[in-house]
Formats: C-alpha cells, sequence, structure tokens
C-alpha cells in the first residue's frame, strides 16, 4: 500500500475511533457499526486496538466507554495512550460530524471490499 493511502486510511481510522467514542452514536448503534468494520481495514496497529477494544466493551454507554478505555488500550501495550489528546478536538461542528460518519462508511466499505478478496492463505 502506497503511502498517500495509509495516511488517508490513518485519518479514516481515526475518525472513525472518534466518532465510535462519542455521544453522536446509541451503544447499540456503536456495536452494529463495529460489526460491519473489519479490525485489518485500520491502517495503524494502535487504532486497530483500540476498536477491538471498543467493540469488545459493547454496547455502554460513551460516558462509560471513554471511562474503561484508557486502562484497556494501555493494558495492549500502549501506555502513552491518552484518549483526550486521541478524541481531540473534543466540540465538533455540524461539517466535522459529517466527516466523522463519511469515514466510518468508509471503512466499512474497505472492510467489504477486504472480505470479498480472497486471502493469501
Amino acid at each position: 500500500m502506497n503511502p498517500q493511502k495509509i495516511g488517508e486510511r490513518e485519518l479514516l481510522g481515526r475518525n472513525t475511533l472518534r466518532l465510535l467514542c462519542s455521544v453522536l452514536i446509541k451503544p447499540g448503534t456503536r456495536v452494529e457499526m463495529c460489526q460491519m468494520i473489519e479490525p485489518g481495514v485500520f491502517a495503524d496497529v494502535e487504532q486497530m486496538v483500540i476498536f477491538q477494544e471498543i467493540l469488545a466493551l459493547g454496547p455502554v454507554e460513551s460516558k462509560r466507554l471513554r471511562e474503561l478505555l484508557p486502562a484497556r488500550v494501555t493494558r495492549r501495550g500502549f501506555p502513552e495512550f491518552d484518549l483526550d489528546e486521541f478524541l481531540a478536538p473534543s466540540a465538533v461542528s455540524e461539517q466535522e460530524i459529517e466527516k466523522l460518519f463519511e469515514s466510518a462508511f468508509r471503512l466499512v466499505e474497505l472492510s467489504e471490499t477486504e472480505e470479498s478478496q480472497p486471502s493469501d492463505l
């Protein structure tokens, strides 16, 4: 994968994770979205771990998710993980909200594309 594509996918991943951690979606919706995304679509290992922990927490309220996530990600090998820094900026405009949702839908599309590709096994 070329560096530009990796950069794009990192941004998609970051935006998607910001959306999944936000109060913009209900816990059940978060779980449904997570089930449509393959962890392997994240270009960054830290983002993949964050995603896996969000998925593992299930349908918890976003406030509780944000309380539990830092310790879980730290235990997975990322001691420098700072959720506040990761979620910055915390306030988003309507246009930015749209961008977060677009990123999530793009990762869902990428997940579907990768599922349909034959594996190298």
